[in-house]
C-alpha cells in the first residue's frame, strides 16, 4: 500500500506547544479514532512530520506510543500502518467498558465530594465547548479526562487506566459529522446530566444514562446516525462497522 504524500494529507501544521510530543501524540492519536488516517493505511514519521509542521522525531516516538496503544504497528523498513478493527473488535471494547464503567459510575455516586463538582464540570463544560468548536481533539482529550476523573473515585486506579486504555483504542468515524451538524454538543450534555444525577445520589439513574452514553461509541458516535436503543446495542454486539466514507452523513 502507498503512503500517503504530505499535500494529500487530512492533518494540519500543529502549533508549537510546550509539550510538543504530547500534542503531535493527541493529533494522532485523533485522527485515528476519527478515520483520518485510515484504517490499513501505511505512514511514515517524515511524512507525517511534514504535514504536521515538525520534524520526524517528536512524530516518531508519539507512533512508538500508539503501538503501544494498538492503535497503529511498525512496518521494517516501510513505517508504520494503522491497525484495522474488525466489527466483533469493536464491539468487544465496548461490552468491556458496559461490564466495567456503568457499575462503578454506580459505586462512586456516594462516594463524590460535594467540592469535586467543580472540577467535574469544568471538564463537562470544556467537552461541551470543544463540541461546538468542532475541535475533536480537545473534545475526545476533555471525554477521556471527565471519565478519568469520574472512576477516580472508585479508588481503584487498576480500573481507570484500563477504561482509559480502552476508550483510546475504539474508533468513532461518525463523529466528525456530528460535530458539523450540532449532535455532538447535545450528546455532550450528558456529561452535564449525569453530574446532576450523581450529584443527587441518584446512582441507578446514573449507571443507566452511562449505557446509553457508551452504546454511542458503537452506533451514533460511530457511524453519525441516530439510533435508538444505542445503550443495548454494544453489549449485544449487533452493530455495523462502517468507515468514514460509508457510515456518516457527508463522511468524516
Amino acid at each position: 500500500m502507498s503512503q500517503t504524500p504530505a499535500s494529500a494529507s487530512p492533518l494540519a501544521p500543529v502549533k508549537r506547544p510546550l509539550n510538543l510530543r504530547e500534542t503531535v501524540l493527541e493529533q494522532l492519536r485523533t485522527a485515528i479514532v476519527t478515520g483520518e488516517l485510515a484504517e490499513g493505511e501505511l505512514v511514515s514519521a517524515p511524512t507525517l512530520g511534514q504535514a504536521l509542521g515538525v520534524s520526524a522525531t517528536p512524530v516518531r516516538e508519539a507512533m512508538m506510543d500508539l503501538v503501544r496503544e494498538g492503535l497503529v504497528e511498525t512496518v521494517k523498513n516501510k513505517g508504520f500502518r494503522i491497525t484495522a478493527m474488525s466489527d466483533k473488535d469493536l464491539d468487544d471494547l465496548a461490552q468491556i467498558r458496559m461490564l466495567l464503567e456503568p457499575p462503578a459510575i454506580r459505586m462512586v455516586a456516594q462516594n463524590i465530594p460535594d467540592e469535586a463538582f467543580t472540577e467535574l464540570t469544568k471538564l463537562a463544560d470544556a467537552c461541551l465547548r470543544a463540541a461546538e468548536r468542532e475541535d475533536l481533539g480537545e473534545y475526545l482529550r476533555d471525554d477521556r479526562e471527565f471519565h478519568a476523573l469520574l472512576l477516580a473515585y472508585t479508588g481503584n486506579p487498576q480500573l481507570v487506566d484500563l477504561a482509559t486504555s480502552l476508550r483510546r483504542r475504539t474508533r468513532l468515524y461518525g463523529i466528525a459529522a456530528l460535530a458539523r451538524d450540532g449532535r455532538l454538543a447535545a450528546s455532550a450534555h450528558e456529561h452535564h446530566e449525569l453530574l446532576r444525577l450523581l450529584r443527587e445520589g441518584e446512582g441507578e439513574a446514573a449507571e443507566s444514562l452511562m449505557c446509553t452514553h457508551i452504546g454511542h461509541a458503537r452506533t451514533l458516535w460511530a457511524t453519525g446516525a441516530d439510533e435508538a436503543g444505542s445503550d443495548n446495542a454494544a453489549a449485544n454486539g449487533n452493530t455495523a462497522h462502517t468507515t468514514p466514507e460509508e457510515g456518516a452523513p457527508g463522511g468524516a
